[in-house]
């Protein structure tokens, strides 16, 4: 377990940071960090899409709320500049970088803002069937009056509005929790074309 720790210990002692050039040309393949495929026995990430909130807890122990004091290790091993992520909930690409290596905070800030700052376009929701973009307004009704000055109970006494603006975080619905990263090549040359040792999916789940 120690050689564990001090494996995925925060900071530069652990060989190069790979740029992408590099990492294309070497064709390294890269191990993720156990938090990023729940495979950390002392620590299982909660990260919420939504607010941003992260910690986690020991599944050996459920009941005390753990800080991510991890957030500064290396996503990957060897490192690199950038990590390029899909998942299968949505259509977008989120790009992770970082010129000093990658890490578990990077990874979550960048989500994070990635669906929370951007909107969804009209094009974006004219693509998706009634029903799913109906969904989607009353996700962001929702959200939107549990931030904070916002009228909680006003959503459940009158319809979702039609003029609403859709973060791309509301095309989630309600699978808004970090569930962890996997390589799938076949997914990701289905969604970019190509595949690649540094794109990985999100699973995401309720």
């Amino acid at each position: 377990m120690a050689d564990q720790v001090g494996k995925w210990s925060a900071g530069p002692s652990y060989g190069p940071v790979l740029s992408t050039t590099d990492l294309y040309l070497l064709n390294s393949e890269l191990q993720l960090n156990p938090v990023l495929t729940n495979q950390n026995k002392a620590f299982h990430l909660v990260f919420n899409l939504s607010t941003g909130q992260t910690g986690g807890f020991n599944p050996d122990a459920q009941n005390r709320d753990l800080p991510f004091a991890c957030k500064d290790e290396p996503a990957t091993l060897p490192r690199v500049e950038e990590l390029i992520l899909i998942t299968e909930y949505s259509p977008w690409c989120t790009i992770v970088s970082n010129k000093k290596g990658v890490t578990l905070g990077d990874i979550c800030s960048t989500i994070w803002k990635d669906y929370t700052d951007n909107m969804v376009t009209d094009a974006e929701l004219a693509s998706l069937p009634p029903r799913l973009q109906e969904q989607m307004r009353r996700t962001a009704a929702h959200n939107q009056a549990n931030q904070p000055g916002g009228n909680g109970w006003n959503m459940y006494y009158s319809p979702a509005p039609t003029s609403i603006r859709l973060k791309r975080v509301d095309w989630l619905r309600e699978r808004v929790y970090f569930e962890g990263l996997s390589r799938k090549d076949s997914y990701a040359v289905s969604r970019l074309g190509y595949k690649a040792p540094n794109i990985f999916v999100i699973g995401l789940s309720s």
